[in-house]
């Protein structure tokens, strides 16, 4: 083993070595500088700072090359076009993919019609950052989870750590992703045109193999020879196009033969029919409309078979000779069906258009169905009221069979909730017994009831308090049929009122009841208004006369006491 050798040649091994008696400084020297910013190795000058250990012909070969350096430096043209501007790999290659078309064979184990099944993809390699994602085109019914496989990533290509990259891919070629082989059939412009630009010779196209279990479908479809083997490729072309009529049913059997709108429905598809009743209010019959189902009706039976059991078991094709067909639905004429007689009145678009094309020489002359006379509603009486409850709540009982609630006048209600006009008033009896009994009726704005309360007499004989509840008045020959109520506009001072029997005579009212009538002078006659000025006028002249007495008497009492 051989070590490094110093200045003199000498091995640097212990023993070998000399130590400097002149040297002073022992510190490590400062190996980097600054220059213009940047951290570069330290040139040392001449003389100064130099290493003792480096030899003569290292540093005049030092100084041979930065000579050569500055000779190079100014033969370069210091011009700034010469310079291209400098652009990162990430902007150039920015939304530029490589399409790859593939596909990856997966085994069917448990099928007996398929042993594998080929899966189409795409492959996307994206330049910007390396990374490929893989995408299965979805194919409607499939049955198969389809969509993206592999999200974007970088793949692995082998157990050392390494990437897939652009140079790796192909045309005809495999690669194996996570236990999966996908095979490169095709690619698209640009990928072709980028891997030939750099350099990269591509393998010839491929065709996308086909599946075993489409195999059959290249085969040519066998050609119908007979009616039978025609109708398993009708529905194709025939599904869900119906021919529908609208005529009457002809009920001779009935009492009264009334006829019935129905519908008569033709599927085309396997020459079935069906009619079914036309639901109408009030008809007296049941909510079910089918009449007839989904049945092949047949038009001529088989001679020979006439004494078949029909009525038991279902007529078999080898005993029918024709069934209906569209040409045997002529709208303007009858058809029988199943013993029961149709007139043909009239059909859709659809159907008008498919004889036009099919049958041209058929006419199709509809019919006007005949409207039903409405029958004249008799007029709704209204049964008398039993006296139970108020009209209202009668009346509810007339108009449905579940009654509810009566209506109210909710605004009529919120905007008078607080409002009440107050009445003194006396009964109008010739009994003793009623002489002197003082009562307060009041009338409420909110709904137009009235409330009587009598005030307590002091050794009456008679218990004051709550006469009469809160309910409305009728007047005086007012009928069911036209109620009439009181309202303010009858009450005036001195009028009477009837109430159930008894006699009230208005005698005072509240200052209220003048304010709210002369702000709402509607429909309130003009006596009852002076009837109350008068009367609460009247009653505050003697308010206030016995006011002044009241001073003049205590005033005299004040000066008799000072004399």
């Amino acid at each position: 083993m051989s070590g490094s050798r110093n200045s003199s040649g000498l091995p640097f091994f212990p023993g070998y070595t000399f130590r400097d008696v002149t040297k002073s400084a022992f510190h490590r020297p400062q190996t980097l500088e600054l220059r213009d910013g940047y951290p570069l190795p330290r040139r040392p000058s001449a003389g100064i700072g130099r290493d003792p250990l480096l030899s003569d012909q290292l540093i005049q070969q030092e100084d041979t090359d930065l000579l050569f350096d500055a000779q190079t430096l100014t033969n370069i043209s210091c011009d700034g076009d010469s310079y291209p501007p400098f652009i990162p790999a990430y902007v150039t290659l920015d939304k530029k993919v490589l399409h790859f078309y593939a596909y990856f064979r997966e085994d069917v184990p448990s099928c007996p019609d398929e042993e594998y099944r080929i899966r189409p993809v795409i492959i996307y390699y994206y330049l910007e950052d390396d990374t490929m994602c893989i995408y299965e085109p979805v194919v409607e019914n499939s049955g198969i989870p389809q969509g993206k496989r592999l999200k974007r990533q970088r793949m692995p290509k082998n157990q050392h750590g390494e990437y897939y990259r652009w140079k790796d891919l192909n045309l005809a070629i495999d690669l194996e992703m996570y236990g999966v082989k996908y095979h490169i059939i095709q690619c698209d412009g640009f990928t072709k045109q980028f891997l030939e630009r750099e350099g990269i010779i591509l393998n010839a196209p491929e065709v996308m193999p086909l599946a075993p279990h489409r195999k059959h479908l290249q085969k040519p479809k066998p050609c119908p020879t007979s009616s039978i083997d025609g109708e398993k490729y009708t529905f194709f072309t025939l599904d869900r196009k119906v021919l529908r009529f609208y005529a009457l049913w002809e009920d001779a059997d009935s009492l009264v033969g009334k006829t019935s709108p129905v519908t008569i429905r033709y599927f085309l598809v396997d020459n079935t029919v069906e009619v079914r009743l036309v639901d109408e209010p009030n008809s007296g019959r049941e909510a079910y409309t089918g009449l007839m189902g989904r049945i092949r009706l047949p038009k001529t039976i088989k001679t020979g078979s006439e004494s078949f059991p029909s009525c038991v078991l279902e007529v078999s094709p080898q005993e029918v000779e024709e069934y209906y067909c569209p040409k045997d639905f002529q709208v303007g004429q009858r058809v029988k069906l199943l013993g029961r007689t149709f007139l043909l009145c009239d059909c859709d678009g659809f159907t008008k258009d498919y004889y036009k094309i099919t049958y041209p020489d058929m006419e199709l002359q509809p019919i006007q169905i005949p409207k039903k006379t409405k029958v004249t509603e008799r007029p709704k009486v209204v049964a008398p009221y039993n006296g139970f409850g108020s009209l209202e709540d009668s009346l509810q009982n007339c108009l449905s069979l579940y009654p509810g609630p009566p209506r109210k006048n909710v605004m009529k209600i919120l905007g008078n909730s607080q409002k009440v006009l107050r009445y003194s008033a006396i009964l109008d009896s010739q009994k003793p017994a009623d002489i002197g009994r003082r009562f307060i009726l009041s009338y409420f704005l909110s709904n137009d009831a009235v409330s009587i309360f009598e005030k307590p007499t002091n050794n009456s004989g008679v218990i004051g308090g709550r006469f009469l509840e809160k309910i409305r008045i009728p007047k005086p020959g007012s009928t069911a049929d036209n109620p009439k109520y009181y309202s303010p506009a009858d009450l005036a001072i001195g009028a009477k009122v009837d109430v159930f029997g008894h006699r009230f005579l208005l005698t005072d009212a509240d200052q209220y009841v003048l304010s709210y009538l002369e702000a709402n002078p509607n429909d309130i006659p003009e006596e009852t208004l002076e009837s109350l000025r008068q009367k609460l006028s009247l009653g505050t002249a003697n308010d206030q006369g016995a006011i002044q007495e009241n001073a003049c008497s205590s005033a005299g009492v004040e000066a008799q006491k000072t004399l």
